[in-house]
């Protein structure tokens, strides 16, 4: 029996290391799958698989580059100014954790990858018993499955300080395991409507963020007579007309964004701490770094083209068989490939300007905990909500929106890592559900014990439902029939 055990043991943390937790393997696992389930050739099936892994290959190397392309000024920001602060970053976030499970808590970061199985487990149970539960969507992020369950453990921890290793783990399982069901099916019937039915739901770390936005401007576009002007519909006049060209846009305005804040940080510092070559020409390095920026967000979008496609066809295999009715939900980055390109820029910028603003006010204030911008929030949040802010209510909901969001990123995190304890580990996850949402959450939790997970239970299974009954003749069609759903939408 023991050796049973080990060998499951070994079997599953070997699959989540190498696999679960690497999403392009794990995405090219699903289209291979899926194109068998479909009955594809084997070498069809190959080719998929190694078409949706590189794709993806190539996300996370325009993913990679923009994070490193934005390090020196985050770093700068810290070091130049002698900021002792928390970093808002899932990668500074999971580590933090990381070191504070053991001498908080007596528990080991083994013991999280348990607990994104149990909740993983849990997204799968609950779609595939959509007909009860309304849920239509498998969280498939791997890294951000696992960056979540961390700070997810810290918190119920947090909560339940006694509690016994099972009861804790199915605890937060179940919880967990509702937010990535719950989350990604809230962006269902807004993701298809951005990408014209392409069959997939976003998974990533700010779903009720974006869901919040998508309802807020469905309900004002109803009850506005104007013309919705999207970025795409506005032709600029004379020398402004490049400004329609996306590349050339996001290569200006990043030069005018980088530009401002490498001339505070100076050339001494940056050739002090080897960011750039002491005979380098500081003028390049601006332009250079600004002009990366523009190439890393082309090399993610071509990432997008050449993985999704797979992804969506194949899913119908699995779908068709094992979870009928469903899709899957990917990284947000896939929807930088649809709707306008100068919207992730604008995203981004604004959502820029509302955490510096925000950052600005807390040391004005001489608050004792100081939140430091982290790239992934700052870029993946605000350009993700800038693209559906864009597709249902123009330019000026997608300058708005991600203000809000860098704001609300701020704000947020600097509350629940100094309530939680992991301010002293210098990092929180920080992106809007778990500056927001997950907040709440914890208060519920922390003050009402087992009520307040009653509380959060019932709040999320009742999402769906309500979703469901509010558009009982679309719910299901915009994933089955999409070219329905836009006829039935029309006619309404």
């Amino acid at each position: 029996m023991n050796k049973v055990l080990w060998f499951l043991s070994y079997v599953w943390n070997y699959f989540a290391q190498n696999i679960l937790t690497q999403p392009a393997y794990f995405i090219g696992l699903i289209v291979l799958i899926g194109y068998i389930l479909l009955k594809k050739s084997w070498y069809d099936s190959l080719a998929g698989f190694i078409k949706a892994t590189v794709g993806y290959m190539i996300l996370v190397v325009g993913s990679g580059g923009l994070v490193n392309n934005f390090r020196p000024i985050l770093v700068g920001l810290n070091e130049r100014f002698n900021l002792s602060a928390v970093v808002i970053d899932p990668y500074f976030g999971q580590n933090a954790v990381t070191a504070g499970l053991q001498p908080e808590f007596n528990r080991t970061f083994s013991q999280v990858m348990m607990l994104l199985l149990i909740a993983f487990i849990f997204n799968i149970l609950l779609v595939r018993f959509k007909k009860i539960t309304k849920m239509r969507s498998i969280f498939t992020t791997g890294h951000v499955q696992m960056q979540q369950a961390s700070t997810a453990f810290w918190i119920m921890l947090f909560c339940f300080p006694i509690l016994g290793d099972t009861p804790i783990l199915l605890l937060m399982g179940l919880v967990l395991g509702l937010y990535w069901a719950v989350g990604t099916n809230l962006l269902v019937k807004p993701t298809q409507e951005l990408t014209d039915g392409a069959r997939f739901s976003v998974a990533h770390q700010q779903m009720f963020g974006i869901a919040l936005v998508d309802r807020i401007l469905e309900i004002r576009r109803r009850k506005s007579t104007r013309e919705l002007k999207k970025i795409e519909d506005i032709k600029l006049p004379g020398f402004l007309a490049i400004f329609n060209e996306n590349m050339v846009s996001t290569a200006i305005l990043m030069t005018l964004f980088f530009s401002i804040i490498l001339i505070v940080l100076g050339r001494p510092y940056l050739v002090e701490k080897k960011f750039m070559a002491a005979n380098a020409s500081f003028f390049f390095y601006i332009v250079s770094t600004s002009f990366n920026f523009a190439v890393y967000l082309a090399i993610l979008q071509l990432g997008v083209r050449t993985f999704v496609t797979e992804l969506t066809q194949s899913f119908q295999g699995i779908s068709n068989r094992w979870l009928p009715g469903s899709v899957p939900g990917v990284d947000c980055a896939v929807t930088y490939g649809f709707g306008a390109p100068n919207a992730v820029t604008i995203g981004f910028l604004f959502g820029a300007l509302g955490q510096f603003i925000s950052i600005g006010i807390l040391l004005a204030l001489r608050s004792p905990l100081v939140i430091i911008s982290g790239f992934v929030p700052m870029f993946f949040d605000n350009a993700t909500i800038g693209v559906f802010a864009n597709n249902k209510g123009g330019i000026k909901a997608t300058m708005l929106f991600p203000f809000l969001c860098g704001i609300c990123q701020v704000f947020g995190s600097a509350f629940i890592v100094s309530f939680i304890g992991l301010a002293r580990y210098g990092g929180y996850l920080g992106m809007w559900d778990w500056a927001i949402l997950w907040p709440v959450f914890t208060v519920a939790m922390k003050y009402l014990s087992y009520a307040g997970v009653a509380v959060v239970v019932i709040f999320l299974v009742a999402i769906p439902q309500i979703q469901y009954r509010m558009n009982k003749d679309t719910y299901f069609l915009v994933i089955d029939d999409y070219e329905a759903f836009k006829k039935k939408k029309e006619v309404a």
